[in-house]
């Protein structure tokens, strides 16, 4: 069964590159434009990854990541942190929000793949 990661970005470009680094691992990817319909689709839909975006309009990364980590039904979701802000402190804060991992903008598509394959368990060989 492939596993199903929802992508979170209010950038349809970023949108795009993170598909289309999800498209080798023949994943089903599902996409939110904001925090808000993030967390309705992950509610719905369990998905077992999410790349969260930070800075969003309506509701924010650090939010929904609060939120999905405080409801009984999400909270298992591996959360990857996709952001633009790499500022010394950025990445902590990302992890203390309840983010399991943290990637920068621009984003680096091996590291990306490797972490991906690392938290969907893929065999890496």
């Amino acid at each position: 069964m492939a596993k199903k990661v929802l992508i979170i970005d209010d950038d349809e470009q970023n949108r795009i590159l993170l598909r289309a680094i999800m498209k080798p691992l023949q994943c089903d990817v599902l996409e939110a434009g904001n925090g808000e319909q993030g967390i309705r689709l992950a509610k719905e839909q369990k998905p077992d990854l999410v790349l969260m975006d930070i800075q969003m309009p309506v509701m924010d990364g650090y939010t929904a990541i609060r939120l999905l980590r405080n409801d009984p039904e999400t909270r298992h979701i591996t959360i990857i942190a996709v952001t633009s802000y790499a500022m010394k402190g950025d990445r902590e804060k990302a992890l203390a929000a309840g983010a399991d991992d943290y990637i920068a903008k621009p984003i680096d598509i091996h590291e990306m793949m490797v972490m991906v394959k690392r938290c969907l368990e893929y065999d890496s060989h």
